[in-house]
């Protein structure tokens, strides 16, 4: 009898508890936002990623009554500002720009002063950047059947120009060539533009990059696509065809954004910000602006953002091994 009834009390403490909790979610999510809300970014102004969020910024602010502020934070590949937005208050005020580098970053480096799966909770995903094959206008080269064959027929003298070790375009450049069958060296270049310049001047025959990191050239003239890593062909380049078309099937990839917040955030508050967020991107001004940069705006559920991170995490994983980088 006694036992029973120290169950009894146990479980109606037990359920007090949980209301308490639900109480206090529901009184933080009314509350908010309290004060100005911040989006961080682990990158300078100016960028892509910075004139998107800014668009998105401006629109929420109307919506949600409250300043949305742009924080810049460049250092340390995004780590310094993901490791900010990991110690801020639960509470929905700050939020982090994530990106694709975000699940390569935790196999290149043996130790990172944040960890995706605890310290973060996902809000939605944004939108998605496609990358592309391209060669200088006056290229023999015209399709991805002609890569292959160029690069099996000399591939000492045949290699393929990205940005920087371990950025998203060098291990887009590795996993292309895995999935196409070719053994050939990848060219690093700090810029864009130097890559750009490499690939007129003739020192590398192909380049990887991000669309919208190339697409003034391939417009001009001076640069031809010959592929984009997506599923489906590009609204800004339609007769180019994908990768998928061109004899490399399993070679789709995006180069996507997203939003975290602090874990432990109510789940309220994390709706709330994915309804806002939702509603910006949808918004005419906004999607406007990512035309203007051929950002494709993709939100979705915090489990797809989830999903999207997940199998990045495991496509570059396995590149990064087989490539032997990474653990610095």
């Amino acid at each position: 009898m006694i036992g029973f009834r120290v169950g009894k009390i146990l479980g109606c403490m037990a359920a007090f508890g949980m209301g308490v909790g639900l109480l206090a979610s529901g009184a933080a999510a009314q509350e908010f936002p309290s004060r100005p809300v911040k989006i961080v970014m682990g990158f300078g102004a100016g960028g892509l990623g910075d004139t998107a969020g800014r668009a998105i910024a401006q629109q929420m602010a109307g919506s949600l009554g409250k300043p949305v502020i742009i924080e810049n934070m460049p250092g340390a590949g995004g780590s310094t500002a993901a490791a900010s937005v990991a110690r801020a208050p639960a509470d929905g005020h700050t939020m982090l720009w994530v990106s694709g580098q975000n699940a390569i970053a935790p196999s290149m480096f043996k130790s990172l002063p944040y960890n995706w799966s605890t310290d973060f909770t996902p809000v939605t995903a944004v939108g998605s950047f496609a990358f592309v094959i391209v060669v200088k206008a006056d290229s023999p080269i015209k399709t991805v059947q002609d890569v292959i064959a160029a690069a099996k027929k000399d591939p000492d003298k045949f290699n393929i120009g990205c940005i920087s070790a371990g950025s998203a375009q060098h291990l887009n450049a590795l996993y292309f060539s895995s999935l196409a069958g070719i053994k050939v060296p990848t060219v690093h270049f700090r810029t864009t533009g130097e890559v750009v310049a490499a690939l007129i001047a003739g020192n590398v025959q192909v380049v990887m990059e991000t669309l919208p990191g190339v697409i003034g050239q391939i417009n001009s003239g001076v640069l031809r696509a010959i592929a984009v890593s997506t599923e489906k062909r590009v609204p800004a380049l339609p007769k180019v065809p994908t990768a998928a078309e061109s004899g490399v099937p399993d070679y789709k990839v995006i180069s996507w954004n997203g939003i975290v917040v602090p874990a432990k955030t109510p789940r309220d508050i994390v709706a709330r910000l994915n309804r806002e967020l939702t509603k910006a991107i949808a918004s005419d001004e906004v999607r406007k602006r990512f035309a203007s940069i051929n950002l494709d705006p993709g939100t979705g559920t915090p489990e797809e953002l989830e999903k999207i991170y997940q199998a990045d995490l495991v496509r570059w994983r396995k590149v990064i091994a087989d490539a032997k980088l990474g653990q610095h």
